[in-house]
């Protein structure tokens, strides 16, 4: 017998034998947990300690099919199933396309990620299991989406039912999460010697490539991160982890770290410093500084006078913040961190915005609009918390998404001798927390000591007296 499903596709149906299933119906219960279902790729998947396999096809739509090419599943049920025909409706599936293979298997990899975790119960509390845990899927791809997606990749994720957790005290919807980072490609910020630095559409997450060994220093910190996060209740300057994964294409592994966005998703950042405390080899090159935004450095916030206008409320409450997360890197013997200080001008921004509107409309006259940060529809995901929100006016942000801005004080505030401060919005926030102080460190830290001399502020010290220097460096920044 033969039916024509309600895409056009011939699918054909046999009656099946005790234990197995047909086409994509699930085998266990509701949750689908422990469940095998055809139309996913061969998968290996181990979540809070329990391995699941997956094997199958996919047809040129994406969707599952059954034929003598696909293998047949075999589930742990041993109950008798009776003969019956089953009609398939063909379903629409996403299209990762991207300018890289590798960003759409990215796409394609947390799409499904997620996607196969709303199938599994939250737990009640984690299990060291489950900071261990990892799910694996292996893709044959003939025919899905073949000019966007390689014929042969591997996806993997870490720690699934951990960082489901991490995004929930963040706030962050893990809906709302998939749809940023594959409703439309992540895009290149920079791709420095370290590897991609992309940033999702609507430019409230960061992916960045990561090293093997950045992703063991994760696992080590892993739980203490968590826990940390737990007692701060998501308040903290840390980096905002929110998922990690390796991509094999091409008989090549690439890792990933998704993180929140310490800049805005709507305010241009226009100066960037990147502060260690340190005043040896801190400097930015010449062939940095003439980039459209360097990334400038300890002797250069020094030398431009630079200030940061905050009230001592807000002074006060960000170096309690800075306080506790520095002693947690301490404690787990980290250094060599940064505070990445980003500074919004908000009249330089709203003169942009207005020669841009000038330029836009003597090309296109009648043409309606965007307003500027809204990027033309409205963006779904993270950032379309502000579609229900009343539109904000320039130096304004939305505290739920741009969890690292602080906006500069009113210049009543200040008695400033050498004139008034602009307007700004600062973004503020710790950055490179994964160096841990080993043998490694020590050795750099004994060359420098003796090219500098051992009263020279180096970068590479032992973790306690790093994180002293830091906090001393820091506080001095504000005016």
């Amino acid at each position: 017998m033969s039916r024509l499903g309600g895409g056009g596709e011939l699918l054909r149906s046999r009656a099946r034998r005790p234990g197995e299933l047909e086409g994509a119906e699930r085998a266990s219960g509701p949750g689908g947990r422990g469940s095998t279902r055809l139309g996913q790729p061969k998968k290996k998947r181990r979540l809070g300690g329990r391995w699941q396999h997956r094997e199958a096809v996919m047809s040129s739509s994406g969707a599952p099919v059954t034929s003598s090419a696909a293998v047949s599943i075999q589930s742990t049920s041993t109950a008798k199933t009776k003969t019956k025909k089953k009609h398939f409706v063909q379903q629409k599936v996403k299209v990762f396309r991207a300018s890289h293979p590798l960003v759409s298997v990215f796409m394609w990899g947390v799409n499904h990620s997620v996607n196969e975790l709303s199938h599994v119960p939250v737990p009640v509390m984690l299990l060291p299991d489950d900071f261990k845990a990892n799910s694996k899927i292996k893709v044959t791809n003939h025919l899905f989406n073949r000019e966007n997606l390689p014929s042969h990749f591997k996806f993997k994720e870490y720690c699934p039912q951990v960082f489901r957790n991490l995004r929930e005290r963040f706030v962050i919807d893990d809906t709302d999460y998939q749809l940023s980072l594959t409703r439309s490609s992540p895009y290149t910020e920079n791709e420095a010697h370290d590897g991609r630095f992309l940033l999702s559409y609507d430019k409230t997450l960061a992916v960045k490539e990561i090293s093997s060994e950045d992703v063991a220093n994760v696992h080590s910190i892993l739980s203490d991160y968590h826990q940390h996060i737990v007692k701060c209740h998501g308040s903290t300057l840390l980096p905002q982890f929110l998922g990690m994964y390796r991509l094999s294409v091409d008989n090549e592994e690439f890792y990933m770290l998704v993180m929140r966005n310490m800049f805005s998703h709507r305010l241009t950042v226009h100066r960037k410093y990147d502060l260690k405390g340190s005043l040896v080899s801190r400097e930015a090159s010449d062939k940095e500084k003439i980039k459209e935004l360097p990334t400038l450095k300890d002797i250069d916030f020094l030398n431009m006078s630079q200030k940061v206008y905050i009230d001592e409320e807000q002074k006060k409450a960000f170096m309690e913040k800075l306080k506790r997360d520095v002693e947690f890197l301490v404690q787990l013997r980290i250094m060599d961190y940064s505070l990445l200080l980003g500074i919004h001008d908000v009249l330089r921004a709203e003169q942009e915005e207005e020669e841009e509107i000038e330029e836009e409309d003597a090309e296109n006259e009648g043409t309606v609009h965007a307003i500027a940060g809204s990027y033309g529809t409205s963006p779904e995901g993270i950032a379309g918390f502000l579609n229900s929100q009343r539109p904000l006016g320039p130096g304004e942000f939305e505290p739920m998404i741009d969890v690292y801005a602080i906006k500069s004080s009113e210049c009543k505030d200040f008695d400033i001798p050498f004139g008034s401060p602009q307007k700004e919005v600062y973004f503020m926030g710790l950055i490179d927390i994964l160096t841990q102080y080993d043998a490694k460190k020590k050795a750099a830290h004994a060359a420098k000591t003796v090219k500098h001399g051992a009263g020279a502020e180096i970068s590479t010290v032992h973790p306690d007296q790093y994180g002293k220097r830091f906090l001393e460096f820091v506080t001095n920044i504000f005016a």
